[in-house]
C-alpha cells in the first residue's frame, strides 16, 4: 500500500509540475488595443512558458483612475503598467510606486526614451498627426490648415480629458511657436470639435461625417491599408508623440517575472511584435511598418516629462476652457 500511495503521490506531483504549478502569474494594466495587448502577451508567453499574464484595458485616465483607487485601498491587483505616456508614469515615479530596475536592454535605446532610474522604458514611438477623407478638399499639410475657413466645422479631435497621447499632443504643441494655446482657441472659433478617443476621431472621419481629424498614426494607416478612404499626414510643424513605456510597480509580488516582461518588450523579438502591429519600434536599428515614411524624415516635437506632469492641472483647465468638458 506504502508503495503505492508513494507511486501516486510522485505521479501527481510530476502532473502538477507539467501542468505549469507553481508559474509565476501576472497582471498588465495597458491602454494598447485589445488585439495589441492580447498580442503582446502571447509573444511574452510563448517566450516565457512558465509565466502568465493577464491584462486588463482601458483608456489611460480610466486605467490609472482604477489603479490609484486599488492603491489607496491597499490593494494594487497590477504587477506592471504599458500605458500611453511617460509624464503619467513620471507622477508614479515620484510619489513612489514604481520599481526601478536597469534592463540590460536599454543599451539599445537613445537616452531621452527611458528613465535614468530604470523607473519606466518606452516601447513604441505613436505620433499624433493629421487624418483627412480622401474625398475632402483640402489636403492638409500643416497643422495650421486645420483653422482654414474651408475646415470650418469639419475637424474632430480626441479629448485630453479622454486620451493620454491628446493630453501629450495639447502639451506639446501649445510649447511650439505659433501654434500654442492660441491655435486651440482658432480651432475652437472654426468650429472644431474634441470629444471621446482616437477610434472615435477614425470612424467618424473614415465615414465622411468629418472631413479632417486629429489621431495617432497607427490607425489611419492599418485602415487605409484595408481600403478604407483615409490619408495621414505628418504636418510640416513636426508632431508629437507617445511611447507607451513599460512600468513595474513598487508593490507587485512577482518581481522577477516582470523584469522578464520588460526585458523582453524591450528585446529585438519584442520590439519585432510591435512591428508586426503597425508601430515605430523605439529600439534603434529597427525598420518601420509598411505605409510609413522613413524615421529620420519624421520630425518628433519634444516634450519634458516632468515640466508637461507639473503643467498638467492648469493645462487640462485651459483645454477645457476652450472645448468644454468633453
Amino acid at each position: 500500500m506504502k508503495n503505492i500511495l508513494a507511486t501516486l503521490a510522485s505521479a501527481m506531483a510530476l502532473t502538477l509540475a507539467a501542468s505549469g504549478a507553481g508559474a509565476a502569474n501576472l497582471v498588465l494594466y495597458t491602454s494598447q488595443p485589445n488585439e495589441d495587448a492580447q498580442a503582446t502577451v502571447d509573444g511574452f508567453m510563448a517566450a516565457n512558458p512558465d509565466i502568465k499574464v493577464d491584462w486588463v484595458r482601458d483608456g489611460t485616465p480610466k486605467i490609472m483612475a482604477k489603479l490609484m483607487a486599488e492603491i489607496e485601498a491597499g490593494n494594487p491587483v497590477a504587477d506592471l503598467l504599458l500605458i500611453a505616456d511617460t509624464v503619467t508614469l513620471e507622477r508614479m515615479k515620484q510619489a513612489g510606486q514604481l520599481m526601478a530596475y536597469k534592463s540590460a536592454e536599454a543599451a539599445n535605446y537613445d537616452k531621452s526614451l527611458y528613465d535614468a532610474d530604470g523607473a519606466y522604458y518606452s516601447t513604441k514611438l505613436i505620433t499624433t498627426g493629421i487624418i483627412y477623407n480622401t474625398a475632402a478638399a483640402m489636403k492638409p499639410t500643416s497643422w495650421a490648415d486645420l483653422a482654414k475657413p474651408e475646415a470650418k466645422g469639419l475637424v474632430t479631435m480626441p479629448s485630453p480629458l479622454t486620451s493620454g497621447a491628446a493630453l501629450i499632443h495639447a502639451q506639446t504643441l501649445a510649447a511650439v511657436p505659433g501654434l500654442g494655446w492660441d491655435y486651440y482657441k482658432a480651432l475652437q472659433a472654426n468650429g472644431a470639435i474634441a470629444s471621446g478617443g482616437n477610434g472615435a476621431v477614425l470612424k467618424s472621419v473614415a465615414s465622411g461625417e468629418k472631413a479632417y481629424g486629429v489621431v495617432v498614426d497607427y490607425m489611419p494607416i492599418r485602415e487605409k491599408a484595408k481600403g478604407a478612404p483615409v490619408e495621414f499626414v505628418f504636418p510640416a510643424e513636426g508632431v508629437s508623440a507617445v511611447t507607451e513605456p513599460v512600468a513595474i510597480l513598487s508593490t507587485t509580488k512577482n518581481a522577477e517575472a516582470a523584469k522578464k516582461f520588460v526585458d523582453y518588450v524591450l528585446s529585438e523579438k519584442g520590439q519585432e511584435g510591435f512591428l508586426k502591429l503597425g508601430y515605430i519600434p523605439a529600439r534603434n536599428g529597427m525598420p518601420v511598418p509598411a505605409g510609413f515614411p522613413a524615421r529620420d524624415t519624421i520630425k518628433v516635437l519634444p516634450i519634458d516629462a516632468a515640466a508637461a506632469l507639473k503643467a498638467t492641472e492648469a493645462d487640462l483647465k485651459t483645454f477645457s476652457g476652450i472645448f468644454g468638458t468633453n
